[in-house]
């Protein structure tokens, strides 16, 4: 248990009933939803092995055979990439501390499947017991994004310039969990650093 008045991932204050919890109630529910879509989105990797899917211009007249797939997926989907080993890295951090099962065996789809579902079932005591929550929901949301857009063409989310008081600029997204002031070093929480006032915009020379 922790006695800290914050959340550890995106530095709100927690309410009384949040009290002795690594992260708020909001950021568990975000950390659910990002484990519970993350196997469908590996399984629909496979769409994107076709080689046009591959980034990168096509060289005309190359001697070389072109690349039958495209190298970045297919290392997405690999038991060493970085999807299913950070993950089955963390069920087996959980599982030494009693709340998590270790299940290391099938096709990468059945093993993500498996380290995503026992990771959401026991995330409720995470929340509650371990102190590198705010690491893991890191990893999990960077996972998430990565899937996302590759699979569904999500964009990087727009970034907004904002003002804090010392007069730094400060360039955040709306889903950052936080920024710290390289002037004068204040910490904000998610909805502290929403609340900044946007930036104005510098006339053309």
């Amino acid at each position: 248990m922790t006695d800290l008045p914050t959340c550890t991932c995106c530095r709100r204050d927690l309410r009384d009933y949040e009290l002795g919890r690594y992260a708020c109630t909001l950021c568990e529910d975000r950390i659910a939803v990002q484990l519970g879509s993350m196997p469908g989105l590996f399984e629909r990797l496979d769409d994107h092995l076709a080689r046009g899917s591959a980034t990168g211009p096509a060289v005309s007249g190359s001697k070389t055979a072109p690349t039958p797939c495209n190298i970045d997926v297919l290392n997405l989907r690999t038991a060493a990439g970085p999807v299913l080993a950070p993950l089955e890295t963390w069920v087996r951090d959980w599982a030494e501390g009693g709340y998590a099962e270790i299940g290391e065996r099938g096709s990468s789809v059945a093993r993500v499947t498996h380290a995503c579902r026992t990771l959401r079932f026991n995330l409720s005591h995470a929340v509650a017991r371990h102190p590198a929550l705010d690491e893991f929901a890191g990893e999990v949301a960077a996972i998430w994004r990565t899937l996302s857009r590759i699979v569904d063409g999500d964009t990087p989310p727009r970034r907004i310039a904002v003002t804090c008081p010392c007069q730094q600029t400060l360039r955040i997204t709306l889903d950052t969990r936080g920024e710290t002031c390289p002037r004068c070093r204040t910490e904000y929480g998610h909805s502290e650093v929403l609340r900044l006032p946007l930036a104005e915009r510098r006339a053309a020379a």
